[in-house]
């Protein structure tokens, strides 16, 4: 089975905690190494801008995670 079977949720703090795991599977797709995300993660982590560019890719994958739960209405 898949990582990721599905885009579906039941509530939305499921759908947010979804989103979080999209953004980071795709950081660690694009570098898979452990160690040297480990480094990076040290210059990122007291940067502000680094960190709201991170919130937004959280937000654009909550946005499709939403979209595929019709809102959850």
């Amino acid at each position: 089975m898949s990582w990721l079977p599905t885009l579906a949720t039941e509530t939305p703090e499921q759908g947010f905690e979804l989103a979080i795991k999209l953004s980071r599977m795709a950081v660690k797709a694009t570098q898979p190494d452990d160690a040297i995300r480990s480094e990076l993660r040290a210059e990122y982590e007291r940067d502000a801008d680094s960190l709201t560019r991170a919130s937004q890719v959280v937000a654009t994958n909550f946005q499709t995670i939403a979209a595929a739960n019709n809102y959850w209405s």
